[in-house]
């Protein structure tokens, strides 16, 4: 299953349970992971991009040893809200990872990597170690979004 509904997604996982979050982009899957009781998302593990066989036992691995419940994919909108080539091609990696028999939820990400990028600014982290920080970082953005948006439904 996968959508974009909070109260479907809620209601696929009746029991709570750990999350992955992911922002997928064309070289790297930053990950990230929530406790059971959706309080707090925290950056995991980074995926180098290479064939999607590899980057799907991968996320299979994390998924197993994380016992995750469910998966929030962020959904890179135009700042209209409307698709681009980049949501296209997430929802196509979404469409794959849907026979994991995990639901999936598509969360809004559209300006993740802009307040990730602003708060290392902040922090004065230097442009190497922001790059190396940045999309899982993204992905612990996306899915405290969505873990925020859960509880309240």
């Amino acid at each position: 299953m996968i959508t974009t509904d909070r109260l479907t997604y809620r209601e696929a996982l009746p029991n709570g349970g750990r999350l992955l979050g992911l922002d997928v982009g064309t070289k790297t899957i930053g990950t990230a992971l929530c406790d059971a009781e959706w309080s707090f998302a925290s950056p995991a593990l980074l995926i180098r991009r290479s064939k999607f066989t590899k980057d799907k036992a991968a996320l299979t691995e994390l998924i197993a040893q994380q016992q995750v419940k469910g998966l929030v994919i962020g959904l890179p909108l135009n700042l209209d809200g409307t698709d681009s080539p980049r949501t296209q091609s997430t929802r196509a990696f979404a469409r794959n990872m849907d026979d994991m028999g995990l639901p999936i939820f598509m969360q809004d990400e559209r300006w993740s990597t802009v307040a990730v990028e602003r708060t290392l600014i902040e922090q004065d982290f230097s442009r190497a170690r922001r790059a190396e920080m940045i999309d899982n970082m993204a992905a612990a953005h996306i899915l405290q979004g969505a873990i925020d948006g859960l509880v309240l439904v």
